[in-house]
Formats: C-alpha cells, sequence, structure tokens
C-alpha cells in the first residue's frame, strides 16, 4: 500500500492539473467487485433521507441571512431604534460576526463529538437566539438573540458539507452537495415571503423569528435518527460501528469495499491531534491555501454585494423591491437546480470555469450600463438583466461547488479543522465587502466598482484552470490519496 500510496502522491507532485484530470478520467469506473463479481454503484435511495435531514441547517442559513431583509424597518421602529442606521446595521453584522466565530469552532466540534452532535448543537443556539429575537423587547435582546443564531450559521454550512460528503456514495456525491446550495435559496425565498406582510401588520417580525424555531427543532430531532459519519467513526477507531453505518448507506454488498477504501488511505496518524500550524505550514497548507483562495474569490466576485444592492437597481428603474428579490431569488434557485443536474455530468471545474466566466461577462454588461454609451431602455435592459444573468451564473458553479470541492480535497484527519479555516476565511471576506461596498461604490461609482469585481472573477477562472483538479466520480480515499503528499 505504501508504495502504490508514493507512485499517486508523485503524480499530484509532478504532474501539471490537466494531466492529472486526464488520469482521473482514465481511472473512473461504474461499479464495485464483490467476489469477483460486479455489484454497480450503491443506491442512492439509502443515504437521501440523511442527506435532506442535514441540508435543513442548509434552508436555516439561508432563511436566517434574510429574515431582517424585509422585517428590519418594522423591528427598528418597535423596538425604539428607528433611523439609528449603527443599530441597524448591528442587526445585521453581530450575526455575521458571529458566523466568523462559529465557523473557526466549528471544526474542532465535528471533530470532538462527530456530525450528528454537531448538527444538533448548531440547532440549539438557533432556536434559543430565534427564541431572544422573537420575545426582544429592546435592542439588546435583539442582538444577544442574533449572535446565537449567527454562531449555529457559522458551524451549519461546514457541518453540512462534510457530512454529505461523507455520507454520499461517489457517484451522486456532487448532486447530494448540491442540494445544499437549493435548501440554502429555499431558506432565503421562504424569508422573503414569510417577511412580506411585515410592514402592514405591527408585529409580524416576531412571527418570522418563532417560524425559524421550528425547522431547527426539526433538525435537532431527526438528526437523532440519522446515520452517523462512517468516515468519522472510523477516524476514532470504531470500526464495527462504522461498518453498520455504511451497511445502512450503502447497502451489505458495498460495506467492504467501504472499509477497504477507508484503510486504504489510512497513514496510522488518524490519532494523533491536528495541529493549528499544519494546516498553515505543514504539509496540507497548498491544500488549505487553495481552499481558502476559493472562497475569497468566490466573495471577492462582488455575489453579496450585488445581492444588497439589487433593489436598488431595481427600484431605480420604477420596480418595487419586493419584486425584485423574487426575481433574483428565481434566478438563484434556477440555476442551483440546474448544478444539481450537471455536477455530477460535467463535473466541478467545468462548472467552476463556466460560473466564474459567465460571471465576469454579466458584470461587464453592467459596467457598459453604468456607462455613458447606453441611455434609457438600454441601460435598463442591462443592468437588470447583467444582474440576474450574474446571479445565474454565480449558482451554477461559484456557489455550490467550493463547499462541495473542500469537503472532497482534504484528508480525513484534516477535513473538518481544515473546511472550518476555509470558511472563516469565507465570512471575513463576506463582512469586509458587505461593510465597504457602499462606502466604495459611494467614492468610485459603479462602473470602476464592477469592473474590480469582473477582474477577480477573470483571476478566479485563471486560479481554477492552473489549480483545481476534478473530483467527479472519485472517492473520497482515492481523492485523498493522489492528492495528499507524504510526510
Amino acid at each position: 500500500m505504501r508504495g502504490r500510496h508514493n507512485d499517486a502522491t508523485m503524480v499530484y507532485k509532478r504532474t501539471p492539473v490537466k494531466d492529472l484530470n486526464n488520469a482521473y478520467d482514465q481511472e473512473e469506473s461504474g461499479g464495485h467487485l464483490l467476489n469477483g463479481k460486479d455489484v454497480g454503484n450503491p443506491s442512492w435511495r439509502r443515504s437521501l433521507p440523511h442527506m435532506l435531514v442535514a441540508t435543513i441547517s442548509s434552508f436555516l442559513f439561508g432563511y436566517h441571512l434574510g429574515v431582517v431583509n424585509e422585517t428590519l424597518e418594522s423591528i427598528s421602529t418597535d423596538l425604539g431604534f428607528s433611523g439609528n442606521t449603527l443599530a441597524e446595521g448591528l442587526v445585521v453584522s453581530t450575526c455575521l460576526g458571529a458566523a466568523f466565530v462559529g465557523s473557526l469552532l466549528s471544526g474542532w466540534i465535528t471533530d470532538g463529538v462527530g456530525r450528528r452532535r454537531a448538527f444538533q448543537l448548531c440547532a440549539l443556539p438557533m432556536i434559543v437566539g430565534a427564541a431572544l429575537s422573537a420575545t426582544s423587547k429592546g435592542l439588546l435582546g435583539m442582538l444577544l438573540g442574533r449572535l446565537l443564531v449567527g454562531i449555529g450559521m457559522g458551524i451549519g454550512p461546514a457541518v453540512a458539507a462534510l457530512y454529505v460528503s461523507e455520507i454520499s456514495p461517489a457517484f451522486i456525491r456532487g448532486t447530494f452537495g448540491s442540494v445544499t446550495q437549493i435548501a440554502t435559496c429555499l431558506g432565503l425565498m421562504g424569508a422573503l415571503f414569510i417577511g412580506l406582510p411585515a410592514k402592514e401588520i405591527e408585529g409580524w417580525w416576531r412571527v418570522c423569528f418563532w417560524v425559524s424555531a421550528v425547522p431547527a427543532a426539526v433538525l435537532a430531532f431527526f438528526m437523532e435518527f440519522s446515520a452517523e459519519s462512517p468516515h468519522w467513526l472510523f477516524k476514532k477507531g470504531r470500526a464495527a460501528e462504522a461498518e453498520a453505518e455504511f451497511e445502512r448507506l450503502l447497502g451489505a454488498a458495498h460495506v467492504k469495499s467501504a472499509i477497504a477504501e477507508l484503510s486504504r488511505s489510512d497513514r496510522g496518524d488518524e490519532s494523533e491531534a491536528v495541529k493549528f500550524s499544519e494546516l498553515l505550514y505543514g504539509r496540507h497548507y497548498k491544500m488549505v491555501f487553495m481552499g481558502s483562495a476559493l472562497f475569497a474569490l468566490q466573495q471577492l466576485s462582488g455575489i453579496n454585494a450585488v445581492f444588497y444592492f439589487s433593489s436598488t437597481v431595481f427600484k431605480s428603474f420604477g420596480v418595487p423591491s419586493n419584486l425584485a428579490n423574487i426575481c433574483v431569488g428565481i434566478s438563484n434557485l434556477l440555476g442551483s437546480v440546474v448544478a444539481m443536474i450537471l455536477m455530477d455530468k460535467l463535473g466541478r471545474r467545468v462548472l467552476l470555469l463556466g460560473s466564474f466566466s459567465g460571471m465576469a461577462v454579466s458584470l461587464v454588461l453592467q459596467v457598459i450600463a453604468a456607462s455613458s454609451f447606453t441611455s434609457g431602455s438600454g441601460t435598463m435592459y442591462l443592468s437588470v438583466g447583467g444582474m440576474l444573468l450574474f446571479v445565474l451564473m454565480f449558482s451554477l458553479g461559484a456557489g455550490p461547488v467550493p463547499s462541495l470541492l473542500l469537503s472532497e480535497i482534504f484528508s480525513g484527519r484534516i477535513r473538518a479543522k481544515a473546511m472550518a479555516v476555509c470558511m472563516a476565511v469565507h465570512w471575513v471576506i463576506n463582512f469586509f465587502v458587505g461593510l465597504l461596498f457602499l462606502q466604495l461604490l459611494e467614492q468610485i461609482g459603479a462602473q470602476l466598482l464592477y469592473t474590480a469585481f469582473a477582474i477577480f472573477c477573470v483571476v478566479a477562472v485563471i486560479f481554477v484552470k492552473n489549480n483545481v483538479v476534478e473530483t467527479k466520480g472519485k472517492t473520497l480515499q482515492e481523492i485523498e490519496i493522489a492528492l495528499i503528499p507524504p510526510e
């Protein structure tokens, strides 16, 4: 095993990304052998219910991102800080800051108590935080509730990406991983529709927060009956339990091959604690850098700035903000569904390249709309069309792929903690883009700002082309053996 392992890692060290991708494609096979007979791929129906329970956390993530969009005005009026932009900003940013803390803690929580318990620990602050926000009598209570919700939001996405990748059969892992993005979109749209009556019905915003406690409680309850990650169990030396969970998720015919794959990638260091320095300076730092860079470029493409600014753009052309949010939500959902269909057909790398390229083109359309070359209806079509195209292209690849890809390329030993570091980078960049966007828009104008976002998208295309390998159809162990260098 050691000799074969060294050969695989030498491919990673010496072979260009293009050649490594070709090698992956040549190695792909559709079945597994049992006693010399091909038993085919495991049934995806076995792992489907467990995946669907896990994606409730992604729904909650989207819901809490959008819950204050329609309700912030009513909240500020009822709680006595209407017109105080600092207080209103704190209601939004407290959640983002807490999510950064939660994302940093997620790796150690997930490795310490397991994936199932981590989901339940993610749901708990969301239930308590939602209740505190719904019953708050002043700004302090609202901020405390948003703080707790943010911690849950930070833990959830990383755990969901890990869990779904570890329980899914290799041939459908990309499709299942894309469902988390669809769940996030549904959460955003759910928050939008539930929040619509907030301006007409006094105190409706409290209902919006109470509603979010229901799916959080459902997540905590049903996770009690869901499968634990066999990868985590094996890593903890609980091989018998790992076999039982593999049988539950894949079927009895695939247990031996799945355990053999785990054993094949076992380097004898699974029980050793992962040091933070290993992720930043050790043999894994290149993979951690790649993951962090992907998340940074995802945010520097300007996606959240476009989300924040979309209603303003639509309103400038006489389109109500509610309709604008619905249009953006539909574009996001449509792209996510298409990505789910294509993820295991075209692969992660192709979707990333196409997504960032399309985002660059759509930003160019918005740059043209902001220039003096167009006027009247031409400006409207370019600006609104470019914005909707941008959201659509983002949801095709740049949105769902990074978290899925990173949960695949990191070795089992560091997967949870490396994901935590990369997600923390995501939240930091997200925070600063949101903080500086309106100020930069005012100082340098839309044309230069959209040009900068387009440049970052082009940089992302170059980065993906030179650094990202294709992982579709490969087991996590095959990916680990091919990519992670020996000590």
